[in-house]
Parts: C-alpha cells; structure tokens; sequence
C-alpha cells in the first residue's frame, strides 16, 4: 500500500507523548550518555524493546514506557527528546504547530531531580527547536490516575507556574487505577483553566463512555484525548458536539493496542462522529514507539476509505484552530 502519494500541505499535531516519540537511536545514545544500565548491549533488540511494530495489548504499550521514561529522567535527556520530537515532526511531516505532553514526575527519579530543572530543560529543548525551525511548539503537563491528588495538585502548581513560558495545558494520563476519581481534579483544573491552560482529557480510550461523560461533566475539557469510546452513547456525541468538545484520535495506536480492532469499525466510528458533528484531529500518540507518522496516519484512513480528503483537511483546520498555542503565548 502506497502511503506517501497525497499532498496534506502543512498539519498540526495535537496528542504525542515524550516516552514515544523520540527517534530510538536518539534515545540509545542518550541511555549510553547517562551511563545507564540496558537490558541488552545489542541496539535492534533495543529497538524491540520501545516499539509496537503490530498488534499488542494496552497493558504492554504502557508498559514500553517504563525503559523511555527512565532514559528520559535527567534535564539532559529532556532537553535532547523535546528538541529531536520539534525538530523531525517538522522535517518529516511539515508539522508546523506541535503540542507535546508529558508527566515531569516521572522523570525526575522518584524525586532525585528537581522537577523545575526538569521542565526548564523541556523549554529549553523546545525553544530551540523553534529557533532552529519554522514551528510552533507548546507542552502539556500530564496528572496521572495512579498519583495522589497531593502529587497531582503539584504538578497543577507547575503547570500554573510555566504557563507563560511554553506550557499550554493540562492532560489526564497513566494506568486505569479503579481508585482514581475524577471528581479529585476539579478544583485544580479549574485554577488551571484559570491561568489560561487548555485542558484535554484522556478518556474513553481505555475507559468507557460513562468515563467520558462525567469528565465533561465534571471538568469541561476543551479536547479529549481519543475518546472513541463515546460512539456507544448517542446521548453523549450530542453532548460532546453542543459543546464543541474536540477529539483527539489516534488510529494506529487504537489498531495497535486493540483499542479499535479494525479499520472497518474506525470507519463507523468516524460515520457517527460526522453524523453528530463531533470536532475530531487526527494524532499520532507516539511515531517512534508505533513506527508512524501523522502523514502516514492520514494516507491509511485515505487508503483504507474511512475518510476523504476532505475530511482530513477539515480535521486539520479543527486541528490548527483548537490548539492551546496561542498568537504570543510562546
């Protein structure tokens, strides 16, 4: 299958995480760099080590980021990931508006580091990036399910804090942890909210539509990360489209982790996302770790009939307009 006939012209990318998105090579050497321990000398095992060449499970996609987080805990590494993900999503795709989240905490070693050092250096390695190229580029600080509401307060205080030097917003992210409540994060989102943070959601990816639909109830996010899970509750697209709540869709990485088992229900997904007018981009997650990239992403669901041209341009527009990257925000 041919995936690099059509032209897509500048895209903007809205959801990719920092543990999936860094070239693998880069992230060997700065393994080696820091002196840290692999479980392999051999670099193509070190490569099948952080990547979903095919199908796998959730559980085992989230599990490929303990080795990327751990590669990425020190200012160094940070500054190193957010520099290549900026640089080559530019030089690749001709993505020209980037927004790249991670979660701070779990890079800086169970406290060893000091996590503004941490977030300096992911403004750093951005900033550079945009001197170097033609891009604008934001950060998402990520709460995370298995956190305490204490930890996920502080990062919430960070985010706050940075939100005038290139943090952009707040995400909900991490292991389903049946404790987690959703209701804990209302109060800091709202301050978040506040601050002029946007606020995107992971839901209804791994969750279902019920999850979805208290977290727009409860936290009003502006966007939802994957959300495909909402299509089994018609009662919840209306919501979502009333509202204007955009969704953030991934589809390799939902093919991948079984999360969508085909491009046939992708397909009728999308039908119902356009029947009730439910806002939604198209996102890779993570290239390097799904061995993609978002031109590719949009070539597949060409290839594959699940959606037109126009509906890509359309999502690239939805894409550009509802990023957190404001005109002299960054």
């Amino acid at each position: 299958m041919k995936t690099t006939d059509t032209d897509f012209g500048t895209l903007t990318e809205l959801h990719v995480h920092i543990g999936s998105s860094v070239d693998p090579a880069i992230m060997w050497e700065i393994a080696h760099d820091q002196g840290i321990k692999l479980p392999t000398k051999n670099y193509w095992e070190f490569l099948k080590l952080i990547t979903v060449p095919d199908k796998t499970t959730y559980q085992k996609y989230l599990d490929l980021f303990t080795w990327t987080e751990l590669i990425q805990s020190s200012p160094e590494a940070i500054d190193k990931s957010v520099y290549s993900i900026a640089s080559g999503a530019y030089r690749r795709n001709n993505i020209t508006t980037l927004e790249i989240r991670f979660n701070p905490m779990k890079r800086n070693r169970g406290g060893e580091r000091d996590l503004d050092h941490i977030l300096m250096s992911a403004i750093h390695g951005m900033e550079r990036a945009m001197l170097a190229y033609p891009v604008r580029v934001g950060l998402i600080i990520c709460f995370d399910r298995s956190f305490s509401t204490e930890l996920n307060a502080i990062l919430a205080q960070k985010a706050i804090k940075y939100s005038k030097r290139g943090v952009v917003g707040i995400d909900l992210a991490g292991r389903i942890d049946k404790s987690f409540e959703v209701a804990s994060l209302v109060d800091m989102v709202n301050d978040c909210r506040k601050s002029g943070l946007g606020i995107t959601i992971h839901t209804g990816e791994a969750t279902d539509s019920l999850e979805v639909t208290r977290v727009v109830e409860l936290l009003s996010p502006d966007r939802i990360g994957h959300g495909v899970k909402s299509v089994t509750d018609d009662k919840l697209l209306k919501l979502l489209s009333d509202r204007k709540i955009v969704l953030e869709i991934c589809p390799t990485s939902n093919l991948h982790t079984g999360v969508v088992d085909s491009w046939d229900k992708f397909r009728s997904i999308f039908e119902k996302f356009k029947k009730y007018q439910v806002p939604f981009t198209i996102n890779t997650d993570g290239p390097e770790m799904l061995i993609t990239n978002l031109r590719r992403e949009y070539q597949l669901l060409l290839d594959n009939k699940v959606l037109t041209k126009e509906d890509l341009d359309k999502a690239t527009e939805i894409a550009f307009k509802s990023s957190f990257i404001k005109d002299g925000s960054i």
